[in-house]
C-alpha cells in the first residue's frame, strides 16, 4: 500500500467523467479508468466507441474489467476520510463534555461556600435579634450609647459577583475551546475538499473591456481604459467580470483565489446563462453565487443580501462547488476558517468560476485577483 500511496496522486482517484472519486473502476484497453456507470452511460450516448480522454476508436464495444487496485485504494481513503471526521468529532464532544463537568463542579463549589457564608450571617443575625429582645426597653439607649454598637446589616451582602464572574471565565474558556475545535474541523475540511480542486483559467472573451486578463489567464485586473476589442455574446458589457474557461455541470470542484492587496472584490460562481449585456442581478435567481468585500465589509450575494462579520481579512479565498448536493461554499484558505454557504440550490446549467476586481472608485485598487495554486501539503 505504501508504494501506491507515493506514486499515485489524488487526481489519478478521479474519474475523469464525473470529476468524482471512482464508484467501481474499470479499465478500457487504452489503459484509462473511469466509473463502471459513467463509461457505460458514456458509449450508450455516443455513436463512436471511444475513450473520453484519449479519443482512441475501438472497433466493438471492450469487456469492462474491474480494476481492483483502484477500488481499493479509493475504499481505503473514503475509510481514512470517515476515521477522520469521526475522530474530529469525538474530541470536540469530549472537549466539550469535559468543560461542562469543570463548569458544572466550578458553580456547585461557589454556591455552597456562598451558602455558607450566607448561614454564617443568618446566625451572627439571630444573636443580635436575641440581644435585642432581652434588653427590651434599653434599645434606644442601647442603639445610641452601647459602647458595641449593632452591625449596620444593610452593609451586609453575599458577593454573588464573585459567583458570576466564575461562570463567565468558565463560559469564556469554554468558547475559547470551541474555538480551537472548530479550527481543527475547519482544517480537516479544506484538506478533504482540496481533493477536488481544479486547474482554472480565465477567459478573456468574456471579460468586460475595461478588465486586463494575463498572458498566463490566472490573473485579473481593473485597467480604467475601455480596450477596443471586438465584442461577442459571451462578454460582460455592464459588469466588470470574467468568467473561467471552462465549466462544470456535475461532481465537485474547488479553486482558490489570492485577494491580497484589494480593497475591493468579487468571487464566486456563476451560471452559463448569466446576464452579460445589461445589469447583471447579483443573487442566486439572476444566476450568481458570490462574496463580496468593500473596505473590510463583506456580503454574502444571497436573497436576501448577508452582512457577514469576519475576524480577520482574508488574503486568499477557496472556493468549493458540490453540484449534486446544490452547496456553494467560501473559506479563509490561509485563517483554516469557513466564511459562508449557499446551501438548497438547484444547478440546471454549467457554473463557471466567476471574478470581478472591481474598479478604484473606493480608492486604489489596482491589485489583480490572482487564480492561485491549490497547495494539498498543509
Amino acid at each position: 500500500m505504501s508504494i501506491f500511496s507515493n506514486v499515485l496522486s489524488e487526481e489519478q482517484f478521479l474519474c475523469s467523467v464525473c470529476l468524482d472519486v471512482f464508484t467501481e473502476p474499470v479499465s478500457i484497453p487504452c489503459g484509462h479508468n473511469f466509473c463502471k456507470a459513467c463509461i457505460s452511460e458514456y458509449w450508450n450516448s455516443s455513436v463512436l466507441c471511444q475513450c473520453p480522454l484519449c479519443k482512441d476508436t475501438f472497433n466493438r464495444r471492450p469487456d469492462l474489467k474491474t480494476n481492483t487496485t483502484l477500488r481499493d485504494l479509493s475504499q481505503r481513503d473514503a475509510e481514512r476520510e470517515i476515521a477522520g471526521s469521526v475522530e474530529v468529532f469525538t474530541a470536540l464532544v469530549r472537549s466539550i463534555e469535559r468543560s461542562q463537568a469543570e463548569l458544572i463542579e466550578v458553580v456547585e463549589e461557589k454556591q455552597k461556600a456562598a451558602e455558607r457564608q450566607a448561614e454564617g450571617l443568618i446566625e451572627e443575625l439571630e444573636q443580635e435579634i436575641t440581644e435585642l429582645l432581652r434588653r427590651g426597653t434599653e434599645l434606644d439607649y442601647v442603639h445610641q450609647n452601647s459602647p458595641s454598637p449593632i452591625k449596620g446589616w444593610s452593609e451586609i451582602s453575599v458577593h454573588r459577583d464573585l459567583h458570576v464572574g466564575t461562570v463567565r471565565k468558565a463560559l469564556s474558556q469554554l468558547e475559547e475551546m470551541l474555538h480551537n475545535e472548530m479550527e481543527k474541523l475547519c482544517n480537516a475540511e479544506l484538506k478533504m475538499i482540496r481533493q477536488w480542486s481544479v486547474n482554472v483559467t480565465l477567459d478573456p472573451d468574456t471579460a468586460h473591456p475595461k478588465l486586463i486578463v494575463s498572458e498566463d489567464r490566472k490573473q485579473v485586473s481593473y485597467g480604467d481604459i475601455r480596450q477596443n476589442i471586438p465584442d461577442n455574446p459571451k462578454r460582460f458589457e455592464c459588469y466588470l467580470s470574467v468568467l473561467g474557461k471552462e465549466g462544470f455541470s456535475s461532481g465537485r470542484f474547488y479553486f482558490e483565489v489570492q485577494v491580497r492587496g484589494k480593497i475591493e472584490w468579487e468571487v464566486g460562481v456563476a451560471r452559463e446563462s448569466i446576464i452579460r449585456k445589461g445589469p447583471t442581478a447579483v443573487s442566486p435567481e439572476g444566476g450568481l453565487w458570490a462574496l463580496y468585500m468593500n473596505r473590510n465589509k463583506y456580503i454574502a450575494k444571497d436573497t436576501p443580501h448577508m452582512h457577514l462579520f469576519l475576524s480577520q481579512k482574508p488574503q486568499k479565498v477557496g472556493v468549493f462547488v458540490d453540484y449534486e448536493e446544490g452547496q456553494i461554499s467560501f473559506y479563509d484558505v490561509e485563517n483554516r476558517s469557513h466564511i459562508y454557504s449557499f446551501t438548497g440550490c438547484t444547478f440546471t446549467e454549467k457554473l463557471y468560476p466567476f471574478l470581478n476586481p472591481c474598479n478604484n472608485s473606493e480608492g486604489p485598487n489596482t491589485a489583480p485577483l490572482v487564480i492561485s495554486p491549490v497547495n494539498h501539503t498543509d
